[in-house]
């Protein structure tokens, strides 16, 4: 039997009454009030999550990002000092195998750039094995997991900058979307990004295992007054659901490529090649037989993955990847992968729910906007 890990705020999680799971072979907090509160919670003030079972991957060497234009989808030779890019690594058949922040940063020294690759938790060793390989190609490039060495935090929701803004040694209202910076959080250093899983403002912090407590609790001390909580991964999966996010073993994996994802803006094909350019330049240019939608769903049973889609005589078309009651809808919605034939918004479907037929309607996703600020 797998040995269970623990993050480095576990404990805490277990004194709050967290009902706990394992998650990717992390000991992890799926809620602590209830997922609706939670969740609710987060799109109205602010929620605080553990992410630390989430695989950190630091990239130091002069040919560092060489290496990673090489395997990732997304261009990083032009990625400067603080920028974040989504990205995807893809096979050489153009299958998904994560889905991945890469971060460009600046070594504690000042006196180089480094780079950090955050991938799925359930893909870390994956990952780690499959970059060895062309790791030998890079010989000055050293790749580090520094994941057990670290904690990472995210504070998510309209309140989230309000509650972080006086912990900071540098300000952060000047931190824009999907940046990133080295500062401190009351003396203990930490990445700062503006990013999320959430569809709600907020920032990722990663800092050292043994500040993390320091760091968790400051936090909540500084939101108290403005309606921060803890937030499980229950909450985190409808939470990202609502926003149109896809997930590893869902929506992604290495049988789907990323336009039928509706992820080609993370594809940067213009004059460069890496692993599985190829093929997805062949994808890009055929249209593709499946395709990613979201379902709003009658009535109040939540479609979970796995299940049926049919259209109105009865023939299978697709299959729901993900599911659920949303909390700020208050009605079921899912996305699903269906014949892009039958994908076209506001068309109506069946999806068999347990045995029960129930209408849905095919929609945009995200099924979540937050208002501008």
């Amino acid at each position: 039997m797998a040995k269970i890990s623990s993050t480095p705020l576990t404990q805490w999680h277990r004194s709050q009454n967290a009902r706990m799971a394992d998650f990717a072979g992390y000991d992890m907090p799926i809620q602590y009030s209830g997922i609706v509160s939670e969740h609710i919670a987060t799109r109205s003030a602010a929620g605080l999550f553990d992410i630390s079972h989430m695989g950190r991957l630091r990239f130091e060497g002069p040919r560092a990002d060489q290496l990673l234009d090489h395997v990732l989808t997304r261009r990083v030779l032009d990625m400067k000092n603080g920028q974040v890019r989504y990205s995807l690594i893809c096979n050489e058949e153009g299958g998904v195998l994560d889905d991945v922040l890469v971060s460009c940063l600046e070594s504690p020294s000042g006196r180089g750039e480094y780079f950090l690759l955050v991938v799925n938790a359930s893909n870390r060793e994956k990952i780690v094995r499959w970059l060895q390989p062309h790791l030998a190609d890079f010989p000055d490039v050293t790749m580090t997991d520094v994941t057990d060495q670290t904690a990472m935090i995210a504070i998510q929701g309209p309140k989230a900058m309000e509650i972080c803004k006086p912990l900071f040694q540098s300000s952060i209202e000047n931190l824009g979307y999907y940046k990133s910076r080295v500062t401190q959080q009351m003396g203990k250093p930490t990445i700062i990004s503006r990013t999320g899983y959430t569809g709600e403002d907020g920032l990722e912090l990663i800092v050292k295992a043994e500040d993390a407590m320091r760091v968790w609790e400051n936090i909540l001390l500084s939101g108290r007054n403005l309606g921060v909580v803890p937030v499980g991964l229950g909450a985190r999966d409808t939470l990202r659901l609502e926003a149109g996010m896809p997930l590893y073993g869902h929506e992604l994996d290495e049988t789907v490529n990323p336009y039928q994802a509706e992820l080609g803006f993370a594809v940067s094909l213009k004059e460069r090649s890496f692993i599985g350019s190829e093929t997805l330049i062949n994808q890009q240019a055929t249209p593709s037989k499946l395709k990613r939608v979201g379902l709003l769903i009658e009535g109040m049973r939540a479609a979970r993955q796995g299940a049926t889609v049919l259209d109105a005589q009865s023939n299978v078309i697709g299959t729901i990847t993900s599911g659920s009651h949303s909390p700020t809808l208050n009605r079921p919605i899912a996305m699903a992968y269906i014949d892009s034939s039958k994908s076209a918004v506001g068309s109506t479907v069946v999806i068999d729910v347990r045995g029960a037929k129930v209408q849905a309607e095919i929609c945009s996703y995200p099924f979540y906007t937050r208002k501008s600020t």
